[in-house]
């Protein structure tokens, strides 16, 4: 079985994110990028499926300007197989990414698609349901628990009221949640291999996507700086103060 990985480059999580001053995003020049982490957990349970003997072959697939390749080679020095890079220099919403994996998909037949839960710079969370729906395939999504059995998924789901644990038909497309397992780090022999390791490049116009945008940014803001608490003398006090000022009672 092939797995397919969609891995997107982002704003690196240490790093503080700023807006521009015209307000038209953020600032991405100098800014250090890195493979976004819910992806890295994608990346790493599509190899442990691998190492298990569950899967032959771990595809890599990125959507993004040329600097892509560099997260692409992230995921094959973890130990992928080979990668896909489409390019693409402007921005692409969920929906087109979706497209453009579902033309993917159909090219590469993979098993399973893991995707990351969201991406840490637009938090969507939308990608990976679009993809199964516009494929008709069966989804597990927030997944912290993945096996494989035959024709079948089992995926444990974190929800409110603790976890679900599903069944699912293959092939399907499951998103994944942070505790699922801990990404391994790239040793330097592995390194060194993805550097030989092939990556395909695929342009949109070659899988006859538009990914023109529906959407427009007006304006981006940061959020308001937290005012400084204050002190109270009495219970009373306090609830006057949560009553008359803060209105939360």
């Amino acid at each position: 079985m092939k797995i397919l990985i969609p891995v997107k480059r982002v704003i690196d999580y240490n790093v503080k994110v700023r807006v521009k001053p015209d307000q038209s995003g953020v600032e991405l020049a100098n800014v250090k990028m890195a493979m976004n982490p819910f992806d890295e957990i994608a990346v790493e349970q599509g190899l442990r499926l691998k190492e298990a003997g569950q899967a032959d072959e771990v595809v890599l697939v990125s959507v993004g300007p040329s600097q892509a390749g560099e997260t692409i080679r992230t995921g094959l020095a973890m130990g992928a197989d080979r990668g896909i890079h489409i390019e693409a220099d402007q921005e692409t919403e969920p929906l087109a990414v979706a497209k453009l994996l579902a033309a993917v998909v159909e090219r590469e037949a993979p098993g399973l698609v893991i995707c990351g839960k969201q991406a840490i710079d637009d938090d969507s969370n939308q990608t990976g349901q679009m993809l199964a729906a516009l494929l008709g395939w069966a989804q597990g999504t927030f997944a912290s628990g993945l096996d494989l059995a035959a024709d079948k998924a089992t995926v444990i789901r974190e929800v409110d009221g603790g976890l679900e644990h599903i069944e699912i038909a293959m092939p399907a497309v499951v998103t994944v949640d942070l505790r699922l397992n801990e990404p391994r780090y790239a040793s330097l022999p592995n390194i060194m291999k993805a550097k030989k390791k092939p990556i395909d490049a695929l342009s949109v116009a070659e899988l006859g996507v538009d990914i023109a945008p529906r959407l427009k940014i007006t304006k981006v803001e940061e959020p308001a700086s937290r005012e400084a608490g204050i002190k109270v003398g009495s219970v009373s006090e306090l609830v006057d103060k949560l009553k008359n000022d803060a209105k939360v009672i």
